[in-house]
C-alpha cells in the first residue's frame, strides 16, 4: 500500500515559520512547537520582560538568531491528521 501524504520529520522541529509571524516568527515557532496559541507566547514574553526589568526581552533576539527559518516548502506544524487513517 502506498501513501500519498508528504513525508514528515520523525520529530517536531523548532523553527521560525515564514507565515503566521509578526516580527521574526519566534513566538509563532514556539507556539507551534508547544501546541499553544502564539498570542499566549507573545503575552508571556511581554509579561516576563516587564517582571524581570527587561532581561527576559534579551531572549527574543537570541532566539531569533539561533532558531532556523522554516523552509518555504515545509508543511505547517502541527501536521494535519489524516481522517481516513486509523
Amino acid at each position: 500500500m502506498t501513501s500519498t501524504t508528504p513525508p514528515q520529520a520523525p520529530y517536531k522541529q523548532l523553527r521560525r515559520p515564514t507565515t503566521d509571524r509578526m516580527v521574526a516568527g519566534v513566538a509563532s515557532g514556539l507556539g507551534r512547537y508547544f501546541a499553544v496559541d502564539p498570542t499566549l507566547v507573545r503575552v508571556i514574553f511581554a509579561v516576563a520582560t516587564l517582571v524581570t526589568g527587561g532581561i527576559a526581552g534579551l531572549a527574543y533576539p537570541i532566539m531569533w538568531f539561533l532558531m532556523p527559518e522554516e523552509p518555504a516548502d515545509a508543511p505547517a506544524w502541527p501536521h494535519p491528521t489524516d481522517p481516513t487513517a486509523g
